[in-house]
């Protein structure tokens, strides 16, 4: 008997689909994209409107093959990758492959890998969309045309190696905007001011001051902050000066002055009144579930996940994860989309769960809708578990940490979603004290509403007021003056990088990921402290293509083509008309560009002198990252490291008085030793003390050889782009083990690992453990007295 052929994109979907449809239909992967424009030439005709010149992915041939050999075999071929632009391409490429072997070949697509989705599509497939694959094509053409054409020229202007891109070049714009407001930013001076007070019976809370003289309280200086003071304390004889409220030197001991924490202790009868009791009944609405773009942001401020890795995860819990005797179940829908639209059966079962888990107040006297944004492609729904029924703690023994977070993170925000309102009572008392109000709020949960779905959303702290009335005097007992200065406007993180792409209309939900990923890779940018700080290459990029091609690195202008795609996709546009659009304006511009655009290789001045020879010292741009070269090379040599400050000025960092430790004799030069270094991303590494005369450099060993089977390698310290350390095998990539911790030459006991990690965690302290994740095997350090050896015992 003939079976018909599904072809999906990932091959982890083969075997959830497979247990849906039994053996009436084979089930096969393209694994991603089979063909593409050529990695190693521009691929795309320019005279003959723009006609790209797909082959075949370098790899991807085995997989063709077999899919050409199925679809021969097959009755009917249904094509169903990922239901987006790049799916739709996927499936287009497919189609033009193996329309040779097939004819009766149709495009299905769902939101979720359930049984009743996939066999609804099957019931319901329709033709390849070419609206749709023409705005996949336009954004693949118009970013090889960007790509190019750009890189080439920032290669002999900048730095070779270096790339362009439509749209990561905006999203570096962003980064080097605000770090340029951060690096003008003048602080300015103000005080803010805090009381306690306490009524009769001695229950005290805090009070911050909101209004003086019926006008919003700015205090913007010490002089002022002790007028203040003084005022409210009203006793001369203990007036305070406003060098008392700076950080002292010495420190009075009488009433009325400000003690070492600046605090200014009451004065006798000095009385805080109760101006008015504020009393009301306040609801909070949940949130709607999350898009990609919020579910990258919540992922980051919640789990500390990057947004690549909130995608990847997303991914393996939208294709099916083993949940013992259930099988492989997929547990969230498809999680590129901008739409916060939920399906009918997926609100009627959140209805049923809600009312019967929690009870029928806590859902909603209509169900709710969540309206989507006007520039939202709103193709699929929101992020939602597929059957709300399996709550994470019902799924938490089966799943790994990461699937878990993320899945409890999506439930959660699901039902939450879909129920009540919060209720809170809200009581704000106003106390005058000489002409000043004072405040504070306090909140009483009536009713928890959607708040008993997610209970981390709900702890706040407020203080407790005791039973308070106009007119009553409250006694005070201290009052704290602080000084602050105002900040700059903070560096972007992850989260509000791509909540700033969001609201600007740059990219789409499938993209970023992708951008914050180029801007690490490319060197463009490094995360101190989770948050993006541009590099000098990355503002010397940005400087240079901002003043040459203008238009491309507008941030309306992005947007805009973000719409004009969205037009092609929808038939309102004709792909080719929009290509010859954009080039009729980044054609000229380029030429001028390579004309004018002012070449930096040689190094950017600094108006630092060299101060061996006299010559200015430049900034250069290396394989390791940016250093401070005399322009006298090669007749002196002179180097220095740097960093900058705060107003983006250079600091020489000088080299450090320790001797650097030698490990050896050098084995290509003979004549210099071997010392440890460290690499820009922080790892370590061997090289000789005779650079630049002598470039030999070696990778810093563990000492402990890799444990997989059939391999002679051995582990060595390495670090990612990002800065995280971790041992991998020598022989990469022939060999690609790896361990985030540092290895020990120790079998396991329990599951016969040929070795240990050494790790140190808040619950455990540092303690060995085996590094294979099905296997629980722990040994506390204090059992053996050093539990093996540690980092940095063993040498190169």
């Amino acid at each position: 008997m003939t079976k018909d052929l599904i072809i999906v994109e990932s091959p982890a979907k083969v075997k959830t689909i497979k247990k849906f449809l039994g053996s009436n239909y084979e089930v096969e992967a393209s694994v991603g994209h089979v063909r593409d424009l050529p990695p190693r030439a521009l691929g795309v005709d320019e005279d003959k409107d723009f006609e790209p010149l797909y082959e075949v992915i370098q790899g991807k041939q085995k997989v063709v093959n077999k899919l050409k050999s199925k679809a021969a075999k097959a009755e009917h071929v249904y094509l169903a990758p990922d239901p987006d632009r790049e799916g739709e391409a996927i499936a287009w490429h497919v189609a033009e492959l193996i329309k040779g072997k097939n004819d009766n070949v149709l495009r299905i697509q769902f939101n979720e890998i359930t049984s009743r989705a996939v066999k609804e599509a099957l019931e319901h497939p329709r033709e390849l969309n070419r609206a749709l694959f023409d705005s996949q094509q336009a954004r693949r053409v118009l970013d090889r045309l960007v790509g190019y054409k750009l890189s080439p020229l920032l290669w002999k202007k900048v730095k070779r190696g270096i790339s362009a891109g439509r749209v990561q070049s905006v999203a570096l714009r962003l980064v080097v905007d605000r770090e340029k407001e951060r690096q003008a930013f003048a602080p300015q001076e103000f005080w803010t001011f805090k009381a306690q007070v306490a009524d009769a019976e001695g229950h005290d809370f805090g009070v911050e001051l909101a209004r003086i003289d019926d006008k919003k309280a700015e205090v913007g200086g010490a002089a002022e902050a002790a007028a203040l003071v003084n005022r409210v304390l009203g006793d001369p004889a203990r007036a305070v000066a406003p060098e008392d409220l700076l950080p002292p030197e010495s420190v009075g001991e009488s009433a009325g002055r400000a003690d070492a924490d600046g605090v200014v202790v009451r004065g006798p009868g000095v009385d805080f009144v109760v101006q008015a009791v504020d009393e009301k009944e306040r609801s909070r609405a949940p949130q709607p579930p999350f898009i990609t773009s919020t579910l990258q942001q919540a992922a980051s401020q919640r789990l500390g996940y990057g947004a690549k890795k909130t995608m990847s995860t997303a991914q393996r819990l939208y294709e099916g994860v083993e949940l013992g005797d259930r099988g492989t179940v997929a547990l969230i829908t498809y999680m590129r989309t901008d739409s916060v639209r939920i399906a009918d059966e997926a609100r009627d079962a959140a209805r049923a769960f809600i009312t019967g888990h929690f009870g029928p107040e806590y859902y909603p006297d209509k169900p709710r809708a969540y309206k989507t944004k006007a520039s939202a492609q709103d193709a699929h729904e929101a992020i939602r578990p597929v059957d709300v029924t399996l709550t994470p703690e019902t799924v938490r023994p089966v799943l790994q940490r990461d699937l878990y977070s993320l899945y409890k993170l999506v439930w959660e925000r699901f039902v939450a979603s879909q129920m009540a309102s919060a209720r809170f009572w809200d009581t704000t008392v106003s106390l005058d004290a000489a002409g000043s109000v004072w405040r504070v709020k306090g909140e009483r949960m009536l009713f928890p509403g959607f708040l008993a779905a997610m209970p981390a959303a709900g702890k706040k702290q407020t203080p407790e007021l005791p039973k308070l009335e106009p007119d009553q005097a409250l006694a005070l007992r201290e009052l704290r003056p602080e000084q602050k200065f105002t900040q700059p406007p903070p560096r972007y993180s992850e989260a509000s990088l791509v909540r700033e792409l969001e609201e600007k209309g740059i990219g789409r939900p499938s993209t970023y990921a992708a951008i914050i990923s180029t801007l690490l890779d490319r060197d463009y940018a490094t995360l101190l402290d989770k948050h993006f700080v541009p590099t000098d290459l990355g503002m010397i990029v940005c400087d240079q293509l901002v003043k040459h091609f203008p238009a491309l690195l507008d941030v309306d202008f992005t947007a805009t083509m973000e719409q004009s795609l969205d037009e092609v996709a929808e038939g309102q546009e004709d792909w080719v008309a929009l290509m010859k659009k954009f080039t009729s304006d980044f054609y000229p511009t380029l030429e001028a560009a390579k004309k004018e655009m002012a070449a930096v290789k040689g190094g950017l001045e600094t108006g630092i002198a060299c101060e061996l020879c006299g010559k200015p010292m430049v900034i250069k741009f290396g394989k390791a990252g940016t250093f401070l070269a005399c322009s006298g090379y090669p007749a002196c040599r002179n180097t220095k490291n740097f960093t900058r400050d705060a107003k983006g000025e250079i600091e020489i960092l000088e080299k450090q008085d320790a001797d650097p430790e030698i490990v050896g004799k050098c084995p290509d030069c003979a004549t210099g030793d071997l010392v440890i270094k460290r690499s820009r991303t922080g790892s370590r590494f061997v090289g000789c003390n005779k650079y630049p005369e002598c470039t030999f450099t070696a990778p810093y060993s563990t000492g402990v050889a890799c444990p997989r089977d059939g391999c002679d390698g051995m582990l060595v310290e390495k670090s990612s782009r990002r800065g995280k350390i971790f041992y991998s095998c020598n022989r990469y990539p022939e060999c690609d083990f790896a361990v985030w911790d540092w290895p020990v030459n120790e079998p396991c006991p329990e599951c016969g690992s040929k070795i240990l990690v050494r790790k140190n965690t808040r619950g455990k302290g540092e303690h060995l453990a085996c590094p294979n994740r099905k296997c629980n095997y722990t040994r506390s350090l204090d059992e053996d007295g050093d539990g093996g050896a540690g980092e940095g015992q063993e040498q190169a």
